[in-house]
């Protein structure tokens, strides 16, 4: 895992909103991030989604109702979540959380057009 961009502010605040599955991370530029636990386990950083190089990716279906059952710390740099389909394993560092703040409806877009493309539903 790399070191942390210095130019990427540190969160101030995560909450966990367990009845909507929403995790809103608060960081130190003012911005504020909503992301629903859905976009957060189909783009987890760990190795079972992202394969181990370019285009080995697995394309996460039947995700619509997942949830966030814990947030673990991981050092001073990134979180870990316990997902509610038993996924555990994605590290989530700072940056990463702000990258997907500032990119989450592109990523959202295009994880949309791949599950049609691949015939695939968020439903479980």
């Amino acid at each position: 895992m790399a070191g942390l961009d210095k130019n990427i502010p540190l969160p101030t605040e995560i909450t966990l909103h367990q009845a909507s599955k929403v995790l809103e991370v608060s960081f130190a530029d003012g911005k504020t991030f909503k992301l629903p636990c859905e976009f957060l386990r189909v783009h987890s950083p760990s190795a079972e989604v992202r394969g181990h190089g370019p285009g080995q990716e697995t394309l996460q279906t039947g995700k619509k109702d997942v949830g966030i059952l814990a947030v673990e710390p991981v050092g001073q740099y990134a979180v870990q979540f316990k997902f509610s389909d038993g996924h555990d394993t994605g590290i989530y560092s700072w940056d990463l959380l702000y990258d997907y703040g500032l990119k989450q409806e592109a990523m959202w877009r295009d994880y949309l057009q791949r599950l049609e493309k691949a015939g695939a539903s968020r439903d479980a």
